[in-house]
């Protein structure tokens, strides 16, 4: 099998962070290996991958290929191919590799923040699916992702998403000091109201946070169940509604 990699003037350059031969729920419906790429502009306290794939860094040669090399190994027991990371269209290189994918007749999935609308938009006619990270709701992104002025290329991903025809979800991890239920609810319905069909919602897990504050309980924080029954309150304002361990 001649890799798509072979005919590019150009070698593909991406700084693999981690590499998932299987996950069965990476990608709705195909059984996927996932490829986590290194780096992340946004600074989230909850985030639990910062200490491996947080810090961008420059890719060497053969990374690429290496992964390439073991995907095209896996055709047939694989139907997709999920880039997630860190964020994955921090790298230019990200849409050359989704078409390399292609080539070897498998579906692409993506998982974004959607800090690069612009990047986000060359990419998604080489995508089937996508799943977009919503942090939080208009200026409160900012304070959640640690960066001033991130809210507008975040929302103008959703726009993109929303406007276009591959397939999203939008997901939203939930850590108490970023949120409350009310917080929570405005932000279910915002992504309702502007048309949003699958939403899911993911406690953080406290253990793995990079900033130490997010790691202790938060005082008074809504227990499982209240947000379950938020949950099964919003549920018909959506075609799904997940709530995630």
């Amino acid at each position: 099998m001649i890799l798509l990699q072979d005919a590019l003037a150009h070698p593909i350059r991406l700084p693999v962070a981690g590499f998932e031969a299987r996950d069965d729920h990476a990608f709705p419906g195909r059984r996927a290996a996932v490829v986590y790429l290194q780096g992340c502009p946004l600074a989230c306290g909850y985030c639990e991958t910062a200490s491996r794939m947080g810090s961008a860094r420059r890719p060497a040669a053969g990374e690429w290929p290496a992964i390439e090399a073991l995907i095209a190994a896996r055709v047939g027991e694989l139907d997709a191919v999920v880039f997630s990371g860190g964020e994955p269209t921090l790298h230019a290189d990200l849409p050359a590799a989704a078409d390399a994918c292609r080539a070897l007749g498998l579906a692409v999935g993506l998982h974004t923040a959607g800090p690069y609308p612009a990047r986000l938009a060359e990419l998604l006619p080489r995508l089937d699916w996508v799943a977009l990270d919503v942090k939080g709701r208009g200026r409160d992104l900012d304070r959640i992702c640690g960066r001033r002025g991130i809210w507008q290329p975040l929302v103008r991903s959703l726009s993109l998403l929303l406007e276009g025809t591959t397939p999203f979800e939008c997901r939203t991890t939930v850590h108490w000091r970023d949120f409350t239920l009310d917080d929570l609810e405005r932000l279910a319905m915002t992504l309702a109201d502007c048309g949003v069909r699958h939403y899911a919602l993911q406690p953080a897990r406290l253990e793995r946070c990079r900033d130490p504050d997010y790691c202790r309980p938060v005082a008074g924080a809504p227990s499982r169940e209240a947000l379950a029954a938020l949950v099964r309150r919003l549920a018909p304002h959506f075609a799904r509604l997940e709530l995630r361990p």
